[in-house]
Order: structure tokens, then sequence, then C-alpha cells
């Protein structure tokens, strides 16, 4: 599933195309997405002006002058750009086609992308409303990390999985921060001390914004908006690595079930 580094790829792709460009049209083929596309999105971007493409969490914001899209990507969505009326593939479910001949399209063979619309106040939208703040602004602290686990019997790794404390961190980049602040997943979230907190709201920021840089995670199904896939798989220390060496200490790299999710560790390094 494309995470916080994933879908900061793409706004960045496809940004250039979007910013200025009027709407011709929104070409829907298949309605039926996580939740249906409405209707009212066609109706408010034909004809408006995009001012931008910006990021909430995991959420694509396409701003426009009429108010603002909110797209998903869900498990295995992507953007692309492509000339306007190029013949689509059976999982391209919809186009933003614009004036000048180019068109982005949305590509999803799991269906579990969406496109809703936010109106002029998007972070009002019941999806935006009351996550937390975004890991790599100045408000994400190992303080705030802190002082929302008071109390919280619940393992750190989906503590930090938890929207309304702080935005977008997925599977992926959990299991990765807590191997390099050196924090076992299963460690309790209230239990966790601050000094630790402090140390792990760093390696957040920094396992982040490296895996920015490189484009995300390729897995299985993560393209950037030109087909490219992300780089930063190259760099995993933990995850999906179990049974392989620990690049540290040597130890094996162990896997198991926290939250319903495939957590990855070393147990050596992270206590």
């Amino acid at each position: 599933m494309p995470e916080l580094p994933e879908v900061e790829t793409t706004r960045r792709g496809i940004e250039p195309l979007v910013s200025g460009a009027r709407v011709e049209r929104l070409a829907v083929r298949e309605r039926r997405l996580r939740w249906p596309i409405p209707p009212q999105v066609e109706r408010k971007l034909a004809g408006a002006t995009m001012l931008g493409v910006h990021r909430r969490a995991k959420y694509l914001l396409l701003e426009s002058d009429c108010g603002t899209a909110i797209a998903h990507l869900g498990m295995s969505g992507s953007f692309s750009v492509v000339a306007a009326g190029t013949e689509p593939n059976i999982h391209d479910h919809y186009d933003l086609v614009f004036e000048g001949g180019k068109a982005l399209r949305f590509t999803d063979p799991r269906k579990f992308g969406s496109l809703l619309w936010g109106g002029r106040e998007p972070l009002r939208h019941k999806l935006l409303e009351g996550i937390g703040p975004e890991p790599l602004s100045a408000e994400f602290t190992g303080v705030w990390l802190k002082e929302r686990s008071l109390g919280r019997k619940v393992a750190v790794k989906p503590y930090l999985m938890t929207p309304a404390v702080v935005a977008g961190v997925g599977n992926i980049y959990a299991s990765e921060a807590l191997y390099r602040a050196g924090v076992h997943p299963r460690r309790a979230a209230g239990r966790t001390a601050l000094r630790r907190y402090e140390v792990l709201a760093g390696a957040i920021r920094d396992v982040l914004s490296e895996a920015i840089e490189a484009g995300g995670t390729t897995l299985r199904d993560f393209a950037d908006a030109r087909g490219r896939p992300g780089y930063f798989a190259q760099r995993l220390d933990v995850y999906d690595r179990a049974g392989q060496n620990c690049r540290r200490c040597g130890s094996k790299i162990r896997r198991c079930v926290i939250g319903q999710r495939a957590s990855y560790y070393c147990a050596n390094c992270q206590t």
C-alpha cells in the first residue's frame, strides 16, 4: 500500500502538470472504488483552473478555483500522465483531462482508491478532520508522542500508525523507524520514556525524508507519475527481511504480527 513517501513522490510528480492547468472534463469509467465517485466531482471540476496539489497524511488534495478534490491511492493505485484520448486499460478508472491535450490518469487494480469532493475547506472533511500533525512538521516532536501515549497499553508500533497521533506513518516506515531508534515494536506505548520518543520522532523524520528522496518504496505495485519504481526498498533494514542478518549486529531479523499487521525487528538491537 502506498505510504506517505509514495504519496509525496506522486504529488511532486503530478504537480507540474496540474498547477495552472484548465480542466476540460473528468472522465469517469469506473465509479465504484472504495467509495463511489460522486457526480459532484465531475460537475465541479469541469472548466475549473487547477491551483496546485497538496498532501495531507496519505491523501492528495487537488485544489482548484472551484474547490478541492480529495484523492487516495488505496492499496494499488497510481497516477500517470498520458496524452488525452489514450486508450484505457481495464484498471484505468478515471482521467482528469486538461485543455492542451494532457490527462492525469488513475489506475487501480484493487479498486481501494477514492476520489471525493472536499469543497472549499477540505481539511474539515470527515476523512481529514482529526488527523494528527505531519511527521515532517515542527509540531511533531517526542514530547507530542509522549503526552498522547500516557496510560495507553497498546504496543508502540500500532500507536505510531494511529492517524490521530501522527499523519501518515504506515507499516513499512513504522518498522524502519523503530529499528533505527532501537525500540521494540511490542513495547507498550504508555511505558515508553520521553527520551526514547525523542529519538523515535527523529528517526521517523529521517526515514520518511530519505524515502521521499529515493522516490518511495516499491515492493509490488507502486510507480511514480512517470512509471518509475521507488528505490528505498534497497535501503530497508528490517521490513520484509525476516530471516536475513541484521545490518548492525548480524542477528536474524524476526517477523511477528502486531495489530493484524506484519512487523519486522531485531530482538538484539530493539528493546
